[in-house]
């Protein structure tokens, strides 16, 4: 998922998350946005943690830097894809493994900084020379 990588893993009784917890490969703001999503999901019943959104992990956290922005986005779609993981075993459905690209886009004068590791890059550069990630499919 993007330049930074989260995954959730539930422990689900009677129709309720009775645990909740993350592992996230990423900056401060995607381990920020971990951290508060499994605040919000933590005792929910499954349709209550379907209807936890991006925009309000966004807004519990109370604002992210610009350039972060993207990374709330992680939070409540990798909660999404775990319940709809739950739910697929229930029902003995097996899904080919979900691909997502974070679309790259600023406004025009607005630097850009690697997915990755958050150092400022040229635009439409395809490798990062900080943290030796290859950019091609991000621009």
């Amino acid at each position: 998922l993007c330049g930074d990588m989260m995954s959730i893993y539930l422990k689900i009784e009677n129709d309720h998350i009775k645990d909740i917890k993350f592992q996230t490969f990423g900056c401060g703001a995607a381990i920020a946005v971990s951290s508060m999503l499994t605040e919000m999901a933590m005792g929910k019943s499954i349709e209550e943690a379907k209807r936890i959104s991006n925009k309000d992990v966004a807004d519990a956290l109370e604002g992210l830097p610009k350039n972060k922005l993207h990374c709330s986005n992680l939070g409540a779609d990798a909660l999404q894809l775990a319940i709809q993981n739950y739910e697929d075993k229930l029902a003995g459905v097996t899904r080919p493994e979900p691909i997502r690209k974070e679309k790259h886009e600023h406004s025009h004068g607005e630097k850009c900084y690697c997915p990755y590791c958050d150092i400022e890059i040229q635009e439409n550069v395809t490798f990062c020379d900080a943290c030796q990630s290859n950019l091609e499919d991000e621009h």
